[in-house]
């Protein structure tokens, strides 16, 4: 049996705060990046994070952030991890781990396989790395994620990397359990797929995806493999 951690990113109201952590998730994503309309303030993310039980793990959304915005999001005391989205290099992401004393998700977006080869610079720099779908450059009002699109999972055959890593990109309850059964993930993220419009969390959804992706761990049958979901 494969022990799943399950994240949901893009939280952006109460109500959607307190039914993901009742669903039991394991990490919780606020965006920073004023383009989404998932955006929150630093004290909106203070706000949503009473919400949340001890033990969940409240991550911060960056896109390619300065020190100045990096600096007040970790001032809020309310962020366990900071998820870098955008272009950061190696040494970027290394000068945040040490200016914040946090760790760090390094997010690398996927179309073909040398997008899954780059996650070779971040091995053992990152705490973690999320694979998400590359949007094609035709798509208008395209975001770094939360588009709602997937990649081709087969791409991710035979990788090995000594750093956890996370699956996202247009999961949701229909298809969690397929992705999790093709990758060998032990760890998913979702935000557009349990939405019902971008920005807007269902509850409902929320709580289908969690159970689906935790009952794929469950009826995994795979004891031997390592879970990427260790927590940073």
């Amino acid at each position: 049996m494969t022990a799943i951690q399950v994240k949901i990113c893009g939280i952006n109201d109460p109500v959607a705060a307190r039914t993901a952590a009742e669903a039991g998730v394991d990490m919780i994503g606020f965006v920073f990046y004023p383009p989404s309309p998932r955006a929150v303030t630093p004290q909106r993310a203070v706000e949503l994070a009473r919400e949340l039980p001890a033990g969940v793990i409240r991550v911060a959304l960056l896109v390619d952030a300065d020190d100045t915005l990096v600096d007040a999001v970790v001032a809020t005391g309310v962020v366990d991890l900071l998820q870098l989205h955008g272009r950061e290099t190696p040494q970027r992401v290394s000068a945040i781990k040490a200016r914040t004393g946090l760790p760090v998700m390094k997010v690398l977006a996927v179309a073909v396989p040398a997008d899954i080869e780059a996650a070779r610079a971040f091995d053992g720099i990152a705490d973690r790395i999320l694979f998400d779908a590359k949007p094609p450059k035709d798509l208008k009002g395209a975001l770094p994620g939360g588009n709602g699109l997937s990649f081709d999972w087969h791409l991710l055959d035979g990788l090995a990397l000594d750093t956890p890593w996370t699956l996202s990109g247009g999961l949701d309850a229909g298809n969690v359990a397929a992705a999790i059964r093709l990758t060998g993930t032990a760890s998913v993220d979702a935000s557009s797929g349990i939405e019902d419009r971008p920005g807007v969390k269902n509850p409902d959804k929320i709580r289908a995806f969690v159970a689906a992706a935790r009952a794929a761990g469950a009826n995994d049958g795979r004891p031997g493999l390592a879970p990427s979901g260790a927590r940073p």
